[in-house]
């Protein structure tokens, strides 16, 4: 249904959007009704960093090292394997 997006400058606008969006959303949370702190400053940083480990996990590690057979495309692509690895081993 939708192809894959080859022309470079897409690719680029399409993570100039992640950043501009990832980083509207953190000023959004640092500077909402409770003001600017260092403490939510230190818990961004966390939860960024365990976000990124995550998906490192999900599209590096599982695919080199647990499950080489098998290739990824997205989160949408995990829940699936998942699922159905969970299916294959109930049987």
């Amino acid at each position: 249904m939708w192809r894959d997006i080859e022309d470079a400058r897409l690719l680029y606008l399409k993570g100039f959007l992640f950043l501009l969006t990832g980083l509207l959303a953190g000023a959004g949370l640092l500077f909402d009704e409770g003001g600017f702190s260092v403490r939510r400053v230190f818990l961004l940083g966390i939860a960024l960093w365990a976000w990124c480990r995550w998906y490192y996990f999900l599209f590096y590690v599982i695919e080199k090292y647990a499950d080489p057979g098998f290739k990824f495309a997205g989160v949408g692509s995990f829940l699936r394997y998942v699922w159905e690895r969970r299916r294959r081993l109930k049987a």
